[in-house]
């Protein structure tokens, strides 16, 4: 039997930190949890989340020294600025760290203090961090020891996308990328926008031409293409709990036809436990993917304007957050990648 892993969350009585507990809880490499909680310490996990109801756990309010000494991986579910307070701790106690916000997302600190408005404490760090999308950094997750989770808008623009700019089907650096997700990406907060009477019947865009995870799609999809890549993204709210659903477009080089493309999909993803390739005329939703880590996958292709239309389909609190963060956990420590994570979506 695998030795059981010490894991922490910092920020464990969110939207993200809660899925968080409710895998690692059941994970069969994981022994023990501590969660850390600024506004919940002192109460019992199921009196914060009635879904975990039962679960012998209790939110603390622990310091970066403490938690970093009771375990061996930190998992960070909290607003930036706060992982790069953990990250030094962490790195002189040769421990591990998950960062679910954007701390350790840019290879390039200016990027980071120009977008996020706060000077980075450990630049030195973010040299060894590693972009947590196992499609795509596999190998140096392996490595790592700070990961920065993918957000959850990049996660399914950049899996729409991989396949097509490695292979350098692209016909130029510019892609366009409509998404709509749920609103518990909003977080786990009292906002009048965010409540029932405002949501309801509502679809409204926000972040136009200025989100803050335009300059990490367009690190990675760089990265993809091996030259400048150039994001169109626009993100919109819609009236329901989790998911996001991104249609992406991008003109496509010359003698490419829909079956060589979708040849390309089927290549790339052959070997992926967590892409569903859809099959022709289906596309993805967000009920498909529910409370799982898959990303559903459809390619078509418009012969008369040479451009591809690329959906996919997450769980923005899984596959856009925690299960992802689970799975790069399971690369980091050698264990089955899919530990923990391999249940089906819920459906209806």
């Amino acid at each position: 039997m695998s030795r059981l892993i010490k894991a922490g969350i910092v920020g464990a009585s969110g939207y993200t930190g809660g899925e968080l507990v409710r895998l690692l809880h059941a994970h069969p490499n994981v022994g023990s949890l501590a969660l850390s909680s600024r506004t919940y310490s002192g109460k019992k996990v199921g009196d914060v989340f009635s879904s975990l109801r039962g679960l012998d756990y209790q939110f603390e309010e622990l310091t970066p020294e403490q938690i970093v000494a009771d375990t061996e991986v930190v998992f960070v579910a909290a607003p930036h600025g706060v992982a790069m307070q953990y990250a030094p701790i962490v790195d002189a106690a040769g421990k591990k760290m998950i960062d679910l916000g954007p701390d350790f997302r840019f290879r390039d600190v200016s990027v980071f203090e120009r977008w996020y408005k706060i000077p980075h404490s450990c630049p030195d760090l973010l040299a060894d961090a590693v972009y947590g999308l196992p499609e795509v950094h596999r190998l140096e997750i392996a490595e790592a020891t700070i990961i920065g989770n993918p957000g959850c808008y990049p996660t399914s623009i950049i899996l729409a996308l991989a396949p097509l700019l490695e292979a350098g089907a692209v016909a130029d650096g510019f892609v366009i990328a409509d998404s709509k997700s749920g609103v518990s990406g909003a977080g786990r907060k009292a906002d009048a926008a965010y409540n029932f009477c405002e949501l309801t019947g509502e679809v409204r865009p926000y972040g136009v031409l200025h989100h803050r995870h335009v300059p990490e799609i367009e690190q990675e999809l760089s990265l993809l293409a091996k030259s400048g890549v150039k994001a169109l993204f626009t993100p919109h709210l819609v009236p329901t709990i989790r998911g996001i659903v991104s249609t992406v477009y991008v003109s496509i080089k010359p003698d490419y036809s829909k079956e060589s493309l979708r040849s390309l999909f089927e290549e790339r993803y052959k070997d992926e436990p967590f892409i569903r390739l859809l099959g022709e005329g289906s596309h993805p939703g967000t009920k498909a993917v529910l409370g799982s880590n898959y990303c559903d996958i459809s390619v078509d292709f418009d012969e008369s304007t040479s451009m591809a239309v690329v959906v996919s389909a997450i769980d923005n609190l899984g596959k856009g957050a925690a299960s992802q963060a689970v799975q790069c956990m399971n690369i980091m420590f050698g264990l089955d990648e899919t530990a923990g994570i391999a249940g089906l979506p819920v459906f209806p």
